[in-house]
């Protein structure tokens, strides 16, 4: 009975998250305020209900966000052919959880993931910048950069200062304060209440329609436009599928379990299908969302059902109020989730990393803005296996018939196990190490020799930083055996202190030594 009261009020708070996150979506990307809510309605249900992540909350995101009202701008005057898109990327998601397409995610290189998200930002925080300033906004960033000058020219002052107060209020609330009220939603009360007070011309959010929306029917569509459709369709699927399954792995290590990723891809495709004929704008796995939602005693689907639930009666009930929010104060709260989707892990490290890396994340981050953002992660994606490829390939001319990586289980007592790897580890590798990993039981203390391994790359250090912090928890101590060199690497990019707290060897005969010592002292 606890656990259910637990998840009742847990999806409560994380509907009263959603409901300004869901507005300011909705008016960015074109469809409008109600068609974001009704997005994290449909799809937040939906979701929790078939998918594969109990404490996930979905709904409208930035990154779905962007790609959507790209659509809207293509097919201007053409509502059924948006949702055309939205209902086809719901069926490729569908079948991509049905072939179990979700494992491949993991195989994605870091630096493709920081540009990817670090774009994503940056796009968000451009395109305010018009309703920031009181002014009409544009769907093209180049367009938005372009014509700033002339943008300048029509600041709406009144406009600015609401966004200005939403923004600090965004920034500023004590996170004391912010974790019992989200500083979203005190922007939104506050600042709407202010600026009605005050008698400012801004304008605002407009009539938001009661009860429940209107059927629209997809596939209603002209023929020529099919390949455009496609494009989008499958842009919008796979940064669907991407952005839940990362979301589901951040929950999982907060929950310390393991999300189904062929359920999650078939529950989030079955939401975004259904969002297809309400217009209502899909969305995905929502990270600051589903946090929220863990940290409030979240531990099955109920809670994102009750979610759902929670913003359908807001929008029965309380359209109205709702109508009067000036667009200013929901492109304040925008810019500050922009600023959030920054990736300050990877670039507080940037001089550190290798120039292959910074390459990577620095390409996938322009074409990300500037150009498409499938292409992005494809060129990024591409570039990093060229890279790793030519790093296996000089490593196997200088260690000879060593061309692939293996991992060799020496299993001497229960206690005590050693994991030796050998070759290079780097952003495919370091997965199978984390499995080989999963499947220890039964140890105190797991020592991972790399004394042999010739090449290491960000991914693989920060998948030794999870299998290290995640072992942590379970009581586990993880002895690493490095060169020199690799050492002297991992720590120069060790900004959460990880691994300065663990022990860390030059030779495998020093570890075992230490484990020695360690079981002597237990025993005597």
């Amino acid at each position: 009975m606890n656990r259910v009261k637990n998840d009742i009020f847990a999806g409560v708070t994380a509907a009263v998250v959603a409901l300004p996150l869901a507005l300011a979506f909705g008016v960015a990307s074109g469809a409008g305020a109600i068609a974001g809510l009704y997005g994290a309605i449909i799809l937040g249900f939906f979701a929790a209900a078939f998918g594969g992540t109990p404490t996930q909350i979905s709904g409208p995101t930035g990154p779905m966000t962007v790609v959507v009202a790209a659509t809207i701008a293509t097919f201007p005057n053409d509502f059924p052919a948006v949702m055309t898109v939205v209902f086809l990327a719901g069926i490729m998601q569908i079948s991509f959880g049905i072939v179990g397409i979700g494992k491949w995610i993991k195989y994605i290189p870091y630096p493709v993931i920081s540009g990817f998200m670090c774009g994503i930002g940056v796009i968000i925080i451009i395109l305010q910048i018009n309703p920031f300033l009181g002014v009409d906004g544009f769907s093209s960033i180049i367009y938005t950069l372009t014509h700033l000058l002339e943008t300048l020219q029509k600041v709406n002052y009144e406009a600015v200062i609401i966004a200005s107060i939403t923004l600090s209020i965004m920034f500023l609330t004590p996170s004391k304060i912010s974790k019992i009220v989200p500083s979203a939603l005190i922007a939104l009360v506050f600042v709407t209440y202010f600026s009605i007070l005050m008698g400012f011309n801004v304008k605002t959010i407009g009539e938001i329609p009661m009860g429940l929306p209107e059927f629209v029917l997809p596939l209603s569509f002209d023929i020529l436009k099919l390949s455009t459709i496609l494009t989008l369709a499958i842009t919008l699927s796979l940064l669907g599928s991407i952005d839940s399954l990362l979301t589901s792995i951040v929950a999982d290590s907060k929950t310390k379990t393991k999300h189904d990723p062929k359920k999650e891809l078939i529950g989030q495709g079955i939401g975004n299908m259904v969002c297809s004929f309400f217009g209502a704008i899909p969305g995905a796995g929502a990270t600051m969302r589903t946090v929220i939602n863990i940290n409030s005693g979240a531990t099955t689907r109920i809670s994102g059902i009750v979610h759902s639930i929670t913003l359908l009666l807001i929008v029965l009930f309380l359209a109205p109020l709702a109508s009067k929010i000036p667009l200013s104060v929901l492109a304040g709260i925008l810019i500050k989730v922009g600023f959030d989707i920054l990736d300050y892990k990877f670039l507080k490290i940037l001089n550190k990393i290798s120039r292959q890396n910074l390459l990577i994340m620095i390409t996938v981050f322009l074409l990300t803005i500037f150009v498409d953002l499938i292409m992005a992660v494809g060129v990024g994606i591409t570039i990093s296996s060229i890279m790793a490829v030519y790093q296996v390939s000089r490593n196997t001319r200088i260690k000879i018939a060593r061309s692939k990586v293996s991992f060799d289980i020496d299993i001497e007592n229960t206690d005590i196990q050693i994991i030796k790897v050998n070759g290079s580890l780097f952003f495919g590798t370091a997965s199978f190490l984390e499995d080989k990993l999963e499947k220890l039981k039964g140890s105190k203390k797991i020592i991972i020799d790399c004394k042999n391994v010739s090449f290491f790359d960000i991914s693989a250090i920060f998948t030794l930083e999870e299998i290290i912090e995640k072992f942590r928890n379970k009581d586990f101590e993880i002895i690493l055996v490095l060169r020199y060199r690799h050492k002297r690497k991992i720590l120069s990019v060790d900004s959460n202190n990880v691994f300065k707290k663990i022990k860390i060897y030059s030779s495998l005969d020093d570890a075992i030594n230490y484990t020695q010592k360690y079981e002597l002292k237990n025993n005597g």
